[in-house]
């Protein structure tokens, strides 16, 4: 294990830095003072498991392809913004946009989360243990979102495809979402990914869903052949 003193870098420091260890295969890096700085662990692509101890700003543990980042603390918005492959958890609150455009791995925040959580979300899994903001998963296109308090208004607001399971009240639901009855295996497999990540109310989430009536490709597709 590598301990970093991140008082001491500068952030594009750090990043290098961070870039430099994961390359040459260390396996744990530990981040010591982030002092909520912004742009920590961004554009990493090597295997590796980071710590960060404290909360950071925004853009935390974005474009990434591989990493684990655990970060003990609070985060800004858009925490593990284009995360494609790997693996964020979060043991406090996280800003707007938590997780927007995704596509791929797992986002886990252990509190609440701001408006606008799983934005244009195109695969991967959100896991958010207490409440989240308004248009919560507005134009998702794939992945699952689960949410295990409250949700606000707007909710899956013009969602191509995706889940998204909501265990508490929900504020309202967005343009063209619908809610649609969750199966037991759907919920079983919901309950375990919640237990993975230390929560055990079993709660009956409810499932929402696109209702698909602003589908219009094909139409717009013939339109633009017109056109040409």
């Amino acid at each position: 294990m590598v301990d970093l003193d991140a008082s001491a870098l500068t952030t594009t420091e750090l990043n290098r830095k961070l870039r430099e260890l994961a390359a040459q295969g260390t396996e744990h890096i530990h981040i010591l003072n982030p002092q909520a700085r912004h742009n920590i662990a961004v554009g990493l692509l090597d295997t590796c498991s980071i710590t960060i101890e404290g909360s950071v700003g925004y853009y935390a543990a974005s474009l990434m392809d591989g990493p684990q980042v655990t970060i003990n603390g609070n985060a800004g918005w858009a925490l593990g913004e284009n995360l494609m492959k790997g693996k964020v958890v979060l043991t406090r609150n996280a800003g707007a946009s938590l997780a927007s455009s995704m596509r791929g791995g797992e986002v886990f925040v252990a509190g609440n989360a701001g408006a606008r959580a799983g934005i244009g979300m195109k695969g991967g899994s959100l896991v958010i243990g207490g409440d989240a903001g308004f248009m919560t998963g507005f134009m998702m296109q794939r992945g699952t979102i689960i949410i295990g308090g409250d949700v606000g208004e707007g909710v899956g607001d013009s969602m191509y495809e995706g889940t998204i399971y909501v265990g508490g009240e929900i504020g309202s639901l967005g343009s063209d979402a619908k809610i649609e009855e969750a199966s037991e295996s759907e919920l079983i497999q919901v309950w375990e990914t919640m237990e993975r990540h230390g929560i055990h109310d079993r709660k009956k989430f409810t499932k929402i869903v696109s209702a698909k009536k602003l589908y219009h490709f094909d139409s717009l597709e013939r339109l633009e052949k017109r056109a040409v």
